[in-house]
């Protein structure tokens, strides 16, 4: 959610109960209905106050947007949740809570430590949004970029340099300068949660000869670099040492650490470095 805690993938709970009533004054007709909702995985549509669905709209506002689109509707990494399967077949947040909680590293979306009430209020606007749009037709909406620039700017900074360990391996002066001029909104949460095409280093230690170079091909019988020459060069793994550096892998371990204001604060940061 949000590079929130995207999205993505983009990813969030809801509350909703299925009662089937059992009693000898049910019809045929409705045991048959009921029987039908219980197969497909569907839970009943419920109706939530309106004050409860616009806390939760304040709650995915500010953590969810980015990723989901302002209305669920999806975004440019984040799914669709109005007409997610996820969100339709949970019950009081048995499926999606925990997809908020624990996160989903592998797809980019960090975990989120909602409190219960935020919890409770975030599943009505979602569910409520799902009810709504149930008869709309079109495509998933964008993400607006004002969404993701509601952080504090030297917060970010501060993080980047401290707490955030951002420092240790970049620079804004260097590899980070511009980069808010080359991506724009979610394109630049995205590189932050996640930088998926970031190369990964290599080092090759053969008969007390050390290369390393950026990772080209790896599998358990070759690893290949390019090297500082911008030359390609290959060894089979039975015959040396090597160790890889994946930048993507301290990004992830930071999805653990980060909280919604850090996320909010260093991606405010980041669209300064123009």
């Amino acid at each position: 959610m949000n590079l929130t805690r995207s999205i993505w993938p983009s990813a969030l709970a809801a509350a909703l109960f299925v009662s089937f009533a059992c009693s000898a004054a049910q019809t045929s007709s409705r045991s048959a209905q009921a029987g039908s909702t219980k197969s497909s995985g569907a839970a009943e549509s419920k109706s939530y106050s309106p004050d409860l669905v616009e806390k939760g709209r304040a709650v995915f506002m500010r953590d969810c947007s980015f990723c989901h689109g302002r209305d669920a509707g999806g975004g440019e990494s984040g799914p669709d949740l109005t007409r997610s399967k996820l969100v339709t077949q949970d019950v009081d947040g048995d499926k999606i809570g925990p997809v908020v909680r624990n996160g989903r590293p592998d797809k980019g979306m960090p975990p989120f430590n909602f409190s219960d009430a935020e919890i409770g209020s975030l599943l009505a606007f979602i569910h409520t949004q799902q009810k709504n749009g149930a008869a709309e037709e079109g495509g998933r909406k964008g993400v607006d970029v004002a969404d993701l620039q509601t952080g504090n700017v030297e917060a970010g900074k501060q993080y980047f340099n401290s707490a955030g360990g951002c420092a240790t391996c970049h620079s804004p002066t260097a590899d980070l300068a511009g980069i808010a001029s080359r991506y724009e909104g979610l394109a630049l949460e995205e590189q932050m949660l996640y930088p998926k095409n970031a190369k990964s280093k290599v080092t090759v230690v053969r008969a007390g000869q050390t290369v390393t170079g950026t990772l080209e091909y790896l599998d358990e019988f070759t690893v290949g670099l390019i090297d500082p020459t911008g030359v390609y060069r290959s060894w089979r793994i039975a015959d040396v040492q090597y160790k890889v550096d994946a930048p993507v892998k301290a990004h992830v371990e930071l999805f653990s650490k980060y909280t919604d204001a850090d996320i909010h604060n260093l991606m405010a940061y980041l669209q300064t470095l123009r």
